[in-house]
């Protein structure tokens, strides 16, 4: 059973504190995707970590309905939910990180979504668009190019690439969030659908089930532990209750924090130092979101 409204005041915080939230856990998940890359585990396997283990759990209450359904037509919101949230959103994200550092991915994927989700919240769902919002995405996409003209410029075509795969990765990502919004669906429902729908990937454990042996327990743990249980379904639940606390074009915009929270972690736990493009793209980025969370 859903709770009852909270006051707009008490819900302007618990918004803000489960979008910052959602951010943090998400910071997390990019520096373990990292340091799981750097030891040789397969994407695959750290996307799988993501999704499958919260579906073990979330699995019995999608089942019995405890989750609450997605209406009569189940499949046709499950499924876009479950690929633009799910699990080709985390292979997408993790593959790029084959090709980039820790810095590229940290600040092109939460900024595409949030540039993405000020979009669509426009087209799709008619919300305001104020011209400081409009600013602000403008920054956003200034520290873009920033960023991505040091993959073009140090990195090559693969640098590129790289970037390519976290703007795709973003751009799902804004869709999931409006998604959510259109078709008000509560935190858990969201959780258990991306989770439990994920589970088609299996397979591919079959064919990837000696790296993960390779990668050692205590790699694996890590992987499960954040992806699956910080990363994976409490980062969405924490995300979709911002969404219905503060409106689509507000919360869309908390993967914004993602970068600072992910370059402090990532130099703190692998000692990646971001180069200077990384931090002016970063800083420029920041007054973007700054600028669009203003009326």
């Amino acid at each position: 059973m859903e709770t009852a409204p909270a006051p707009i005041g008490s819900a302007t915080v618990w918004g803000l504190l489960c979008g910052t939230g959602a951010a943090l856990f998400w910071a997390l998940g990019f520096v373990a995707a990292r340091q799981g890359d750097e030891v040789g585990l397969s994407p695959v396997i750290i996307a799988l970590h993501r999704y499958i283990w919260p579906a073990l759990i979330l699995f019995p209450m999608l089942a019995t309905g405890r989750a609450g359904d997605l209406g009569t037509a189940w499949w046709r919101r499950a499924v876009p939910l479950a690929v633009f949230g799910g699990l080709p959103l985390a292979l997408i994200s993790y593959l790029g990180y084959l090709f980039v550092p820790l810095g590229h991915g940290a600040i092109i994927q939460p900024s595409c979504a949030a540039l993405g989700g000020l979009i669509l919240a426009r087209l799709v769902l008619r919300e305001p668009l104020p011209l400081r919002r409009v600013a602000g995405a403008i920054a956003i996409i200034v520290g873009l190019i920033l960023v991505g003209s040091e993959a073009l410029r140090t990195m090559g075509g693969h640098g590129v690439l790289g970037d390519l795969l976290f703007v795709t990765a973003g751009s799902f990502f804004a869709v999931f969030g409006i998604l959510v919004r259109m078709w008000r669906i509560t935190a858990l429902r969201a959780a258990a659908t991306t989770s439990v729908l994920s589970m088609a990937g299996l397979p591919l454990l079959v064919f990837y089930f000696d790296n993960m042996l390779a990668a050692g327990f205590w790699e694996n743990l890590l992987q499960a532990a954040v992806q699956g249980g910080l990363a994976g379904a409490s980062g969405i639940y924490l995300f979709t209750r911002a969404v219905a606390l503060l409106g689509a074009s507000r919360a869309v915009l908390f993967p914004s924090l993602v970068p600072p929270f992910t370059l402090l972690i990532g130099y703190l736990a692998l000692g990646e130092v971001p180069s200077a493009a990384q931090l002016v793209g970063l800083v420029v980025v920041v007054v973007g979101f700054q600028l669009t969370q203003k009326g």
